[in-house]
């Protein structure tokens, strides 16, 4: 199994950046792909960037411009730096995973990033 955890949440204002992370730890080979999802107050949750195993990333049209994800190989982390930050990015920010092993997926227990305005 794979743990999640992320770091780096808070408080910003509107036009500041942040930078998550997400330690991961267990079974690190099984993993395919490496995600950062969001989810605002009484919204859905919805994928904000994807990483493969391969390197390959994946923003969603929504999330161009602004997000990067990246991979610390060394420190098994997976980091998402969020520049020029609106309110409407105020949400909870999780860490997922898809592995190749049961469960096939795995959540962090998720980060708040609150923008002011």
């Amino acid at each position: 199994q794979v743990q999640l955890v992320e770091s780096g949440g808070g408080l910003v204002q509107a036009g500041g950046s942040l930078r998550l992370s997400c330690t991961v730890s267990g079974s690190i080979f099984s993993i395919n792909d490496w995600d950062w999802y969001r989810q605002a107050p009484g919204k859905q949750r919805e994928l904000v960037a994807q990483i493969t195993g391969g390197g390959r990333t994946y923003y969603p049209d929504s999330m161009k411009g602004r997000f990067t994800i990246s991979r610390d190989y060394l420190k098994n982390t997976v980091d998402l730096q969020m520049n020029s930050l609106k309110p409407e990015d105020t949400a909870v920010y999780y860490c997922h995973v898809v592995t190749k092993t049961a469960p096939f997926a795995s959540w962090g227990q998720g980060t708040q990033v609150t923008v002011s305005s």
